[in-house]
């Protein structure tokens, strides 16, 4: 994985580069406003690992840069309890995840903050506080950046495996779940799970999407390194969540079983089936080459690389 991670990185850094170069040329001298990345891939795609090497490449071109993960802005515990009690029927929002169990006004305030200059307090959230339901940390812990006597940060780099996932119009809506309804009723190859939820559960997840727009805008430059195309498969990402569960076993001795595996992906499966095609397609209309999209195949190897 490692040559595979290198090349993405490559790839990646020299695209940001080129980035900053055109948004450092829009900005007057004195007045550069930070330059926000957004990150976009499946689960275990090696998301992560990509985020963190970039921010520390760019660090270490002494370019002040902050990682943000949009798991950062969860619901706190008592508020995600409280969604999921107000809609005990809807399966895909019983735990934190989808969209709908974000703290938009925090995510918002914080970039806001962020892109004036102003002293932040970086949101932490803790997966394994409440047996693993999760819960954001005090205030008290979070990281503040753009304190005075400290280099202003000029990179944001926010990533999310929903990042850039665009809400679809009904009649969309409707034909794609239709669709896997019937794939599923046929039971003819159909591998995903959009087909075994009701029509009224995704309707809510797409409504939800729609307030997710406001925090994205702020990121005219995404990233997104993607291990599903034409020519490869959305269900990687179940061999490669077993993979990473396996090594949390054999290394720390604790990490989720395989049916537990199955069960977490099968919840964030639907969004990938109804949102995946139009992110893949380019989320910035007028904004020509500021989408970087890698497809990769099984082997996390870069099988195409399309600039949008």
């Amino acid at each position: 994985m490692a040559d595979a991670a290198s090349e993405k990185l490559e790839m990646c850094i020299s695209f940001i580069r080129e980035q900053l170069k055109i948004h450092k040329q829009k900005c007057s001298n004195d007045a550069i406003e930070p330059f926000f990345l957004g990150m976009n891939g499946v689960q275990g795609i090696g998301k992560t690992y990509l985020v963190s090497s970039i921010a520390r490449n760019f660090r270490e071109a002494n370019t002040a840069t902050i990682v943000l993960s949009i798991d950062d802005f969860y619901l706190s515990n008592a508020d995600q309890t409280r969604l999921a009690t107000d809609h005990p029927d809807n399966p895909l929002i019983q735990h934190r995840g989808q969209p709908s169990t974000h703290d938009l006004d925090l995510a918002i305030s914080t970039l806001a903050s962020l892109r004036v200059g102003h002293e932040t307090s970086i949101p932490s959230y803790d997966k394994s506080a409440f047996d693993g339901k999760g819960d954001r940390v005090p205030l008290s812990q979070w990281v503040r950046v753009n304190e005075k006597m400290h280099q202003q940060v000029r990179l944001v780099i926010l990533e999310g495996w929903c990042l850039g996932f665009r809400s679809l119009d009904n009649s969309s809506l409707r034909a794609a779940w239709e669709k896997a309804v019937e794939a599923r009723v046929r039971g003819i190859g159909y591998l995903g799970r959009l087909g075994h939820n009701r029509l009224e559960d995704v309707r809510y997840l797409n409504e939800a999407l729609k307030g997710y727009d406001v925090v994205t805008n702020p990121f005219p430059d995404p990233v997104q390194a993607d291990g599903n195309s034409d020519a490869e498969n959305l269900q990687y990402v179940y061999a490669w969540r077993l993979e990473q569960e396996a090594t949390l076993r054999r290394e720390r001795g604790r990490g989720m079983t395989n049916e537990e595996v199955k069960k977490f992906v099968d919840g964030y499966y639907p969004s990938y089936e109804l949102f995946t095609e139009q992110l893949r397609a380019g989320v910035f209309e007028g904004r020509e080459g500021s989408q970087l999209r890698l497809v990769v195949g099984k082997d996390r190897n870069i099988k195409e690389v399309v600039q949008l």
